[in-house]
């Protein structure tokens, strides 16, 4: 009972002897970034600019004809902002902030009452047509229903635990096998540090892909409900 506690202790917010102020700490990279990254045209200027550009392009592909200028920056706001806490989590001693529903759910929750709430002002008769589709045999109906809406309340809830989830789990695998390092032999150790510099790719790779589905899939709920 011991072990499982030391090892959910990495998700902590109070267990941090370095960082006391852990959420706050989440705004920490905009003292990092250097102060000529805002004046001049740096190598990393030009790399978010890219990034930007690209997934302008790819919102405004999903929100079709839905799409209406300066729509796109609230969802890639959203991917470098998750992505930035991901990436810090991954440094020794940082807390990780997505591995919380707190945050998760913050994220999620507004953007999703946000959608509803505009959808059922502006474009009711779309809700009921995405609820109900046409044709649906009659005996089937109360079913399509109650299925439709429990879909449609779940969704942040579903964003907000698979950003969650997908975080927690690679932590708890890197920290497993960092346990083991203490007892283990020569060969076993150097076999433990390459599988741990490989996992720590993986979930390079993680904090990336987890951002990026978490901006497209709010895209795809927002158009789905104002399209």
């Amino acid at each position: 009972m011991n072990m499982i506690n030391n090892l959910f202790s990495i998700f902590d917010p109070s267990s941090s002897l370095y960082l006391t102020s852990n959420w706050i700490s989440s705004f920490i990279f905009i003292i990092i970034i250097p102060s000529i990254f805002w004046t001049l045209p740096s190598r990393l200027f030009i790399t978010i600019k890219l990034i930007y550009n690209k997934l302008h392009q790819e919102f405004k592909t999903i929100l079709g004809l839905n799409f209406f200028k300066g729509r796109t920056i609230i969802f890639i706001s959203l991917f470098l902002f998750i992505l930035v806490n991901n990436v810090i989590g991954l440094f020794p001693y940082i807390f990780t902030r997505t591995s919380h529903l707190v945050l998760t759910l913050t994220l999620s929750l507004p953007l999703w009452l946000t959608f509803i709430l505009i959808g059922w002002i502006n474009n009711i008769n779309h809700i009921f047509t995405h609820i109900l589709p046409q044709g649906t045999p009659s005996l089937l109906i109360p079913f399509i229903v109650l299925i439709e809406s429990i879909s449609n309340v779940i969704r942040p809830g579903t964003l907000a635990v698979r950003l969650r989830a997908n975080i927690i789990a690679g932590h708890l695998l890197i920290t497993l096998l960092g346990n083991q390092t203490a007892e283990a032999s020569n060969i076993i150790l150097i076999i433990l540090i390459l599988t741990q510099i490989l996992l720590l790719t993986l979930e390079s790779a993680v904090a990336i892909i987890q951002s990026y589905v978490f901006a497209v899939l709010s895209t795809l709920y927002s158009r789905e409900i104002h399209h």
